[in-house]
């Protein structure tokens, strides 16, 4: 290994000198991939042709109403023809995650068309029939959960055409605070797809963006009207100037202020607490066609003191498998230290650590004594990590440990999350929710997010990842606060004259003072009855009625019908997250389809059936986006490919291009298997570039990360990126500035060494071993000029 990192790294460190000496003055090393160009955003040049549209948004007006802790949202996007030919416009913008998108419509001149909601592939059909026919036509689908893309076909010259999109979402308080978020801007994004081969559902990344400091080309507006169903207090608008005129202690209306209009370059984020000093109820109810609902919130108060904090049991179930031996378990000791150090002498606690078995620290949780508390700390830290990972049988191991009686149990699991996971554990953590809390702590530089953020999700939680040591303490930290104030424990809600069905979820988690309690469901009949509250506070049990009959159904409650469908849809694709199923594809669909919903498996589209473009032909316009506020040009067009433009007038001129350097290393050296740190060689290679690029002017570093086909297949595009991102980190605490640096990940898609098939069994792991190591590595490319 050593004589291939000196036949190669070596040379190319000399011609990187080499290039960057000879290069005349203002002349710009450019890249130049061509046969592996990815995916990627471009700069959007105005064309002097009049005769299209190039620039068909012209508005977005939000119209937003918050009933109690979900947000029913209605976005009208209004496009403009203004040129002298037919276009098809696309544009592609934000979604929250937590969105379910269940309608749409599209208005022409006097005519309105209401979308259908299709299979994706059959709304995509549909779509393309009506653009070949000539009639107009607008498609939306969803690109990932959070992106999505709007295709309209046949806009005639001198057209307006209207498009309504209708979505509901939950709000989830963090710190006790509610945040309502419009995303307003996709960032530039990379595929690792190359630009010949990338899928239908990879294009949208390929987006024209506009300059840093460029003005919008169409304008925002945004009005929220927010009926908590519970007092309001602190409302504000860190993002953006508003107005805020309230009616009565729990309604308020904010409006974005009108010297905004061009503020689409950051996302508007909304924020407000629920006020009072004792634990509140808040019900509201729908009446709809087909079926009634209602949803239930519980909301701690501002300040918990500690006589109402009910006693605390932790249980820490700690990864100690082979994966994560080395880095990933020094940071799963560092948590713990802070985690179990932080505990009061009131609470009690247990560890189990888990590989192909699992062992307690003690039958029975211990009283948090500095004696016990270091011996936790010593039995930890003998561990070094080995074996196979099996969740489940742990987690039964810890929900049969006795517990004592008026005391909330929390369970954490500290993991990098490549575990073996049966469907039964996401039962398991649903099916005592009211007696066990779950929250998941990700460790180490490859974290298997989809799953921390599955079991989160099923928890009723929100998921916590460590990635370096010196993150410990403040995730740490960050949990403390969460969890340290159980306000309602053993919390039952039980309904009295009030005929509820199909109530979720089926187990209540404790009230937490950072948390409220969230209970949604559907009645029959009259509303009337009561609902009872029960579970133990600190001052012992604890019992609140709530009359039915008092709370009037809400006609502005319109979002409740597809809490159901969203939840649903949320917890199937989690499940598939752990092994994908083609019945719950499947179910998503039906959900999809049958409640009207957005999926990555269903699309909505509006097809007129007029036809108005006789010639069938049109011009196919990409609206630019923004580039998001604080984000430089450097984010665009570096990674892969360099776009330039003699028309406009205010674009610099292009440079003479010269000779592209690329730097690539791997070996041992760099990264041992699955992990992503940079060993102390890699670092002086690092400083030997640093060296020698010190009197360039730099442009753009792209460090694409890979890694080994022999990994996990479930751990390589984590690992590609994060060790692209170690080698960014160590860039940048040695001077050369982040805003430089581009990291991208390949995965394991571009292996450079291999073993043949006839390869000797006796020569095989050798082979494996020497592969491996060229295989992990990180490749780099300069882009600079020399003064």
């Amino acid at each position: 290994m050593k004589s291939f990192v000196q036949q190669w790294i070596r040379p190319l460190f000399f011609l990187c000198v080499c290039c960057l000496a000879g290069a005349a003055a203002a002349q710009s090393l450019t890249l130049d991939r061509k046969d592996d160009r990815t995916l990627s955003p471009y700069f959007f040049v105005q064309s002097d042709d009049p005769s299209v549209e190039q620039l068909p948004l012209q508005s977005t007006q939000v119209d937003a109403r918050i009933a109690g802790t979900i947000a029913d949202v209605t976005v009208t996007q209004t496009y403009a023809n203004r040129g002298q030919s037919p276009i098809e416009a696309l544009y592609v913008f934000p979604a929250s995650t937590r969105a379910a998108v269940h309608g749409m419509k599209m208005t022409i001149g006097e005519r309105v068309v209401e979308a259908r909601i299709e299979k994706r592939e059959d709304a995509r059909q549909q779509y393309e029939q009506a653009r070949k026919e000539g009639r107009s036509a607008s498609l939306l689908e969803q690109q990932r959960p959070n992106v999505f893309q709007m295709n309209l076909a046949n806009i005639m010259p001198g057209d307006v055409v209207k498009v309504e999109l209708r979505y509901t979402e939950l709000i989830v308080p963090e710190d006790g605070v509610y945040a309502f978020v419009y995303p307003t801007v996709v960032g530039p994004r990379y595929s690792n797809q190359p630009l010949s081969q990338g899928t239908a559902n990879d294009q949208w990344v390929a987006n024209p963006t506009l300059r840093q400091g460029e003005a919008p080309t169409s304008t925002l507006e945004i009005q929220v009207d927010l009926a908590a169903g519970l007092p309001v207090r602190d409302v504000a608008c860190s993002t953006h100037k508003t107005s805020v005129a309230f009616d009565g202690p729990t309604a308020a209306r904010i409006t974005l202020a009108p010297e905004e209009a061009h503020g689409g370059n950051r996302d508007f984020v909304l924020r407000y607490r629920l006020a009072g000093q004792a634990i509140q109820q808040g019900l509201l109810l729908y009446q709809g066609q087909d079926a009634n609902y209602f949803l239930l919130t519980a909301q701690p108060p501002k300040q918990v003191t500690p006589a109402v904090i009910p006693g605390r049991e932790y249980v820490f179930i700690v990864d100690i498998s082979g994966s994560m031996h080395g880095f990933p378990l020094d940071v799963s000791k560092e948590l713990l230290r802070n985690l179990i150090g932080g505990l009061r002498p009131t609470d009690r606690f247990n560890v189990l650590l888990f590989s192909g078995s699992s062992a307690a620290l003690a039958e029975e949780s211990l009283p948090a004594t500095p004696e016990n508390l270091r011996r936790a700390i010593d039995v930890i830290d003998r561990k070094q990590g080995g074996g196979s990972t099996e969740l489940l049988p742990a987690f039964k191991h810890a929900l049969a440990l006795k517990t004592r009686k008026d005391f909330a149990r929390t369970v954490v699991i500290v993991t990098d999350g490549y575990v073996t996971v049966e469907e039964e554990v996401f039962d398991l953590i649903r099916q005592n929710l009211d007696r066990t809390n779950v929250f998941p702590f990700g460790i180490g530089s490859s974290v298997n997010r989809h799953l921390m953020e599955g079991m989160a999700r099923v928890g009723m939680g929100e998921p916590f990842v460590v990635a370096k040591p010196e993150q410990a303490r403040a995730e740490a930290e960050r949990f403390r606060k969460m969890i340290a104030s159980p306000v309602l424990t053993g919390v039952k809600v039980m309904f009295d004259g009030f005929d509820a069905y199909d109530v979720e979820p089926a187990k209540v988690p404790d009230v937490l003072a950072e948390r409220p309690l969230v209970v949604f469901g559907k009645w029959r009949g009259t509303p009337q009855g009561r609902i009872h509250i029960k579970g133990v506070s600190g001052h012992g049990p604890y019992h609140d009625v709530v009359d039915v009959a008092r709370h009037a159904p809400s006609p502005s409650a319109t979002a409740l019908p597809y809490l159901w469908a969203r939840h649903r849809i949320a917890l199937l694709s989690d499940y598939n997250g752990i092994k994908k199923d083609d019945k719950r594809v499947d179910e998503v669909t039906r959900l999809g389809l049958q409640h009207h919903l957005l999926t990555a498996y269903t699309s909505f589209v509006a097809v007129d059936s007029a036809v108005r473009n006789t010639a069938g032909v049109a011009d196919k316009v990409q609206q630019p986006l923004l580039l998001p506020q604080g984000v430089s040009n450097l984010a665009v067009g570096g990674a892969s490919r360099v776009y330039s433009s003699a028309v406009a007038a205010a674009a610099p001129a292009a440079a003479a291009p010269v000779a592209t350097s690329k730097l690539t290393y791997s070996a041992d050296a760099f990264f041992a298997p699955r992990q992503a740190v940079l060993d102390a060689d890699g670092k002086r290679k690092l400083d030997d570039l640093i060296a020698k690029v010190k009197n360039v002017n730099l442009e753009v570093i792209i460090v694409v990360g890979h890694a080994d086909p022999h990994e996990p297949a479930a751990m390589a595009q984590k690992l590609s990126e994060d060790r692209a991102t170690a080698v960014r980190d160590y860039l940048v605490s040695q001077g050369i500035p982040a805003a430089r640096i581009h990291t991208e990940g390949k995965g394991a898609k571009q292996p450079v060494a291999g073993c043949p098939p006839s390869t000797p069994p006796a020569q095989k792991p050798a082979c494996l071993r020497d592969s491996g190591a060229k295989n992990r590595r990180a490749e780099l490319e300069v882009v600079g000029t020399r003064p």
